[in-house]
């Protein structure tokens, strides 16, 4: 008896709510739930009073700007979306080390390398399709006016001499730690300063020697979530061959990340003042809005026309080409998740609540999301790379320089490389565009134009990259789909299936077809048809 009813808990999961018969009398008695709007904004409540927080912000912004607020005023209505910021990234280290580990865990080390390759491949493939369209649309569109430089008179430090080498040399070095408590709160990376000598007077005599840099590591704070992705992607993967031995670490881990997304999901009310404030704090802090928008209004459509292009149609091609279900639905369910990256600019910062609804509404494999998530929020940066790219060709059209194949090439597989180097951070990509320009020769000083509305383009841009590591997951959820059912059918215990069937992950003959023939069918095509003749006879 108790064989029969594990079974139907098993069986009544596989089946989706089509397949469970028809309704009995008493299904029809039951109450009616409310149908139409009134049903869409219960279920969507949280979108809209997070909508309505967005919308909030905006007028506040632009309502208080003609008073001119000191600094305190703006420090105060900006405070409570400091808060929020500062709750959503409490949350982000544990979250990560929790889910890596208890995901990397859940799959054996073979489907790990297998599920890592394709995501990978896809992160890559994504990224560079990102810089070519950005590419594309400055090319013809033309964002970038000589005119401009006239009205840019702030200059950048001069950090020529920082190569996109080394960009590539401290992925390595934070991938590869050398100490995982450090990587909690530091990162290495690459900078350049003046050799040391014995005589200080040394330098003075010789002004008319070149000065040298010199490379040197140092450590800047900043989680480096890199190093803590592979620790826990190694640690859960040896974890997982452990056995029983290993049980009780991995399900600590998944309690902590149970743990973690109910606090998420308490922050979330706090959501719509938390997002009204951070936008109406970054609306009052920008001075002469109107001109900068008048000024780089192409540069901004250029950018938005991209990001805009990628998501609603080439995101929603590859949906369809391999899941054949309605993209749409599924962009729709990220809304919430979307609103947070782009109020937070921060994909980082939005880690909980796309696990919120990936692992909720949208029902995707959390063995999936757990190990595609977290690798992605720091490595896949779609919309950095078509930034990079429209902001580069911005800046060389604005020097009316001329940029042949070999320029834009470089530019283009710059921009791929420096996207992925890029921290989950806001406007983390203002200074590897500062890296992309210096291998082009391109003048940098011109730059500071750009971060009077970076503000505004990295809360366009961060949607993108937020959901390009959704997409994935559900991407590589659909390529994998053999190895997760078997690895499903491996973990099921001999008492859950009726009439003894085989549980290991041997194979067993069994007649079908043709009568007196012999096939050799694995336990996954048995369970199938178990559960295809159970469904038929309820």
């Amino acid at each position: 008896m108790e064989k029969g009813e594990r079974f139907s808990e098993y069986l009544f999961v596989k089946m989706g709510p089509g397949d469970r018969g028809p309704k009995t009398t008493e299904d029809r008695s039951a109450p009616v739930d409310p149908t139409g709007v009134k049903k869409w904004f219960i279920d969507n409540k949280l979108l809209v009073i997070t909508l309505a927080g967005v919308l909030a912000g905006i007028a506040v912004g632009f309502g208080l700007r003609p008073y001119h607020l000191g600094p305190d005023a703006l420090i105060v209505i900006s405070y409570p979306g400091e808060l929020f910021m500062r709750l959503l990234k409490l949350m982000i280290l544990p979250l990560i080390i929790a889910s890596l580990i208890a995901g990397s865990a859940s799959l054996n080390a073979k489907m790990s390398g297998k599920i890592a390759v394709r995501t990978l491949l896809y992160f890559i493939l994504t990224s560079m399709f990102n810089a070519f369209l950005g590419i594309i649309l400055a090319v013809i569109i033309h964002p970038g006016k000589p005119e401009l430089r006239e009205d840019s008179t702030a200059i950048v430090e001069n950090k020529r001499d920082h190569k996109i080498l080394d960009s590539l040399l401290d992925i390595g070095r934070n991938i590869f730690p050398d100490n995982i408590v450090q990587a909690a709160f530091q990162q290495a990376h690459t900078v350049y300063t003046e050799p040391k000598t014995l005589f200080s007077n040394a330098s003075a005599s010789n002004d008319s020697v070149p000065l040298v840099l010199v490379r040197e590591i140092h450590y800047r704070s900043g989680t480096n979530t890199l190093g803590l992705v592979f620790f826990c992607l190694v640690f859960g993967s040896l974890l997982g061959t452990l056995g029983q031995k290993g049980k009780v670490v991995i399900d600590f881990f998944q309690a902590i990340f149970e743990v973690i997304m109910k606090m998420v999901t308490g922050v979330m009310w706090f959501t719509p003042f938390g997002v009204s404030s951070v936008i109406a704090g970054k609306i009052l802090g920008v001075s002469n809005v109107g001109q900068v928008m008048s000024q780089l209004a192409w540069f901004i459509a250029t950018v938005t026309v991209g990001v805009f292009l990628y998501q609603l149609i080439v995101m929603q091609l590859i949906y369809f080409f391999f899941l054949r279900r309605n993209p749409y639905k599924f962009y729709w369910g990220l809304s919430q998740a979307m609103l947070t990256a782009s109020a937070t600019a921060s994909t980082a910062a939005a880690l909980p609540v796309t696990f919120r609804a990936m692992e909720g509404p949208l029902r995707i494999d959390p063995r999936i999301t757990r190990f595609v998530l977290p690798i992605g929020c720091n490595i896949n940066m779609d919309g950095t790379a078509l930034f990079l790219a429209v902001a580069s060709l911005f800046i060389c059209q604005m020097n009316s320089m001329h940029l042949g194949f070999a320029q834009l090439a470089t530019i283009f597989l710059t921009c791929t490389a420096a996207s992925v180097s890029s921290a989950s951070v806001p406007s983390a990509a203002m200074v590897l565009l500062l890296v992309v320009l210096a291998a082009v020769d391109a003048p940098t000083h011109d730059v500071s134009l750009l971060f009077a509305v970076d503000w505004l383009v990295d809360r366009i841009r961060t949607t993108n990259n937020m959901l390009g590591d959704c997409y994935a997951a559900a991407v590589v959820e659909r390529m994998s789909k053999n190895e997760l059912m078997a690895s499903d059918a491996a973990s099921m215990e001999p008492s859950t299936l009726p009439n003894g069937l085989p549980t290991s992950n041997t194979e067993v003959e069994i007649g079908i077809v043709t009568p007196g023939k012999k096939s050799i069918v694995s336990n996954d095509a048995i369970i199938d048809m178990h559960l295809h003749n159970e469904t038929n006879r309820i």
